[in-house]
């Protein structure tokens, strides 16, 4: 594949991560509740690990693979927490 529609279809991604990350930073901050709040965090770490495998991709250095793995166990383990420890709202 040509190198220049390669990072053209790389820059293409990283604008629409630009773009989910703000969309999803406002639903942290916008959101009703608690659980709101939890799926915005989730998308986030979500959109994390994408980016990350996209920068993989575009300098073809895998030593960002660890960083993936502990971004990966850090969100599991705080939506499992949350989960678990949560109150209702408002009480």
């Amino acid at each position: 594949m040509d190198p220049a529609i390669y990072n053209g279809f790389l820059l293409v991604a990283a604008l629409f991560f630009g773009a989910a990350f703000i969309l999803t930073s406002y639903r942290i901050l916008a959101g009703p509740n608690s659980l709101d709040r939890l799926l915005g965090l989730d998308g986030l770490v979500a959109m994390i690990q994408c980016a990350l495998a996209t920068y993989i991709c575009w300098s073809l250095d895998l030593t960002v693979s660890g960083a993936m793995l502990v971004v990966a166990l850090l969100g599991f383990i705080s939506s499992v927490s949350v989960a678990r420890f949560r109150k209702k709202d408002g009480t």
